[in-house]
């Protein structure tokens, strides 16, 4: 579908990446990785033609198309929800052949839609009146339904929950097009990926597999390369001792000459020394003040959002050093829970008593709920200046220095921040007060995964209580020694780390036990008071006649469909129909569909038929 051959980039004196070559066919199914700043998204304008190279050639298959989706959102038009999703295929035909109408275009966008999180309700809604996040997953269910030929998808997974995640991930590991993604996630691109695409040091690497085998082979490269780069210094430096003892002999003159071509040919094969990553996060957590052993505790907590109670009569304690996560479907309270534990909202009823000594930091999903906005980046580490902590502008530099921000980039207006760039900001400020009560929501989203390595580091050494929630399955494995699962107000400790958790529970999926619980994962809620059934009534002569006229019209309509079934089936089975482009995949289509409405349409007449036996017996 798409051929890059020899395409370079720069931006001033600043190279990009030079002499890129990549072909990628309909099957495959890349990840793009390297770190901020490499040109992942850069290479994607390229692609997409936004921008144009400064040497090579960029060549589409012809017929082939693409969907892209950015990190941030398009601004919104005055546009439906439903309107978004379907603006990627047109609704009426472009000649006179019935096939090209696609039927099963609002369809397809409704299911899609609602596997992304949208109510029903929601459709016809203006998506301006909705989050931007939520506008993302509109534009995301776009791309879906016009299904095109290579899906190129820049972080998809931020703006998602892990519900809706969960099944974006298994759509796409059925999608028929190729896909080339930019995701730190690693489980995502386990998933999903048959190749991984590393760009990185100016140059782009393809490695074969998912994720894993990617970090695999990269060490297994990296081992080999360093032991030709020690071969062949070992052999120049053994050809540079004999020039440099006999190169001025005459007698050995000739041989040494030809000893300096050998070096030279050496040299113009030598592979490069073993690069190491420049740009990575690198702190550790300074150890916070002792705090005593019991650190939070919730008595009888009340929380409830209007009618909705999300908690009634909670309890819960931590003590010090435990490092617990929180998992259970959406819902359920988790966020709340920590919010809660962080005072970020006052609580309804009940007691919240912190513990001797102990210092809480709240690290939000949300990371502008941390920062200052209208501040710089080097405002928002110099205004958590104490008496206690005296706080100098060097101390401050190396901070930030340290989450790479360099230079004039401590100088940049928090507004203007990407969104990795802001979860590093608000990890630097927890760096100046340390906590010795951590609560992090989502702490991953948005950093790359050589920082998300390094935060994981630095958290196995941090001594204080850690508690979070996260979606990042690799994140949660390498820190929570107990699990704490929330649904229908309650909360089940599983006294042991993410593995332990996963054979208690009996959970087939490491991902989706994160989301195990309830369907309704509320608390109950007050009912009531139960009102006596009346006494059973002779069936009305008149509702009889209703629901007969009802059952023959579903009846009817079930013939409709099945006959509808069997000419679709008959028409995809008839060889002509390859002829003309496009034809059987429309029709497929609308099977599909049709096979949906039939379904629906035969329960409807089951549950009317059997209402209908009811009342006749009556």
């Amino acid at each position: 579908m798409l051929t890059l051959a020899d395409v370079s980039k720069s931006y001033g004196t600043r190279e990009l990446f030079a002499d890129v070559s990549l072909f990628v066919a309909r099957t495959d199914r890349f990840g793009l990785v390297g770190p901020n700043g490499a040109g992942k998204s850069t290479l994607f304008n390229l692609i997409l033609g936004e921008e144009q190279a400064d040497e090579g050639t960029i060549e589409w298959e012809r017929g082939a198309d693409f969907g892209y989706l950015p990190q941030e959102s398009a601004p919104v038009r005055d546009e439906t929800i439903l309107a978004i999703a379907t603006s990627g295929k047109k609704l009426v035909p472009e000649n006179d052949d019935d096939y090209d109408i696609d039927w099963t275009l609002e369809p397809r966008a409704k299911k899609i839609l609602a596997g992304l999180g949208f109510r029903e309700t929601d459709h016809d809604k203006e998506a301006k009146s909705f989050s931007g996040g939520w506008v993302m997953r509109a534009h995301l269910a776009r791309l879906l339904v016009s299904e095109p030929a290579l899906l190129m998808l820049d972080e998809p997974t931020n703006h998602l929950d892990l519900e809706a995640l969960l099944w974006f991930q298994d759509y796409l590991t059925r999608y028929p097009g190729g896909l080339v993604i930019i995701s730190h996630d690693r489980e995502f691109l386990n998933v999903l990926c048959n190749g991984i695409l590393e760009l990185r040091n100016n140059t782009l690497n393809k490695y074969t597999g998912n994720y894993d085998d990617y970090l695999n082979e990269k060490d297994a490269r990296k081992e080999q390369q360093a032991a030709q780069f020690k071969n062949q210094q070992r052999e120049i430096a053994h050809l540079q001792k004999f020039v440099d003892r006999f190169g001025a002999k005459a007698s050995m003159a000739s041989r040494a000459k030809s000893k300096e071509k050998q070096i030279e040919r050496l040299k113009d094969v030598a592979v490069e020394e073993p690069w190491e990553d420049l740009a990575r996060i690198n702190f550790r957590f300074p150890q916070p003040p002792r705090s005593g052993l019991k650190v939070i505790n919730l008595k009888k907590v009340q929380q409830a959002y209007g009618d909705h109670v999300v908690y009634r009569d909670l309890n819960f304690e931590a003590e010090r050093g435990q490092k617990i996560v929180l998992v259970g479907p959406n819902g359920s309270g988790k966020s709340t829970l920590l919010k809660i534990l962080a005072d970020a909202i006052p609580i309804q009823g009940g007691v919240r008593d912190l513990g001797s000594n102990v210092i809480p930091g709240y690290f939000a999903q949300n990371r502008a709920d941390n920062l200052k906005l209208d501040l710089t980046v080097f405002e928002n580490v110099m205004e958590l200046r104490t008496n206690e902590n005296q706080l100098t502008e060097q101390q401050a530099r190396a901070v930030l220095g340290g989450f790479l921000f360099r230079k004039d980039d401590v100088h940049k207006k928090v507004s203007v921040l990407s969104g990795g760039e802001k979860s590093r900001l608000a990890l630097a400020r927890l760096l100046v007060n340390p906590p010795n009560l951590l609560l992090m929501d989502e702490p991953t989203t948005h950093l790359d995964i050589p920082s998300i390595d390094a935060l994981v580091r630095a958290l196995k050494a941090y001594e204080g209580t850690f508690i979070f929630i996260s979606h990042d399955v690799y994140f949660i494995r390498q820190l929570a020694k107990i699990v704490l699962h929330v649904h229908s107000g309650r909360l089940t400790p599983y006294s042991g780390d993410y593995d332990y958790y996963l054979e208690k529970s009996k959970a087939s999926n490491a991902r989706a036990a994160l989301t195990a619980g309830f369907t309704d994962a509320r608390p109950k809620q007050e009912k009531a008071a139960a009102v006596p059934a009346p006494a059973a009534k002779k069936a009305n002569p008149a509702d009889i006649k209703k629901l007969r006229t009802e059952v023959g019209h579903l009846e009817e309509k079930v013939a409709q469909l099945e006959t509808k079934q069997s000419e679709l089936t008959a028409e995809l089975e008839a060889p002509e129909t390859y002829n003309s482009p496009g034809k059987a995949q429309h029709l497929n289509r609308e099977l599909s569909v049709l096979v949906d409405q039939l379904t629906t349409a035969t329960k409807a007449w089951e549950t009317s038929a059997s209402k209908l036996a009811e009342l006749e017996k009556a």
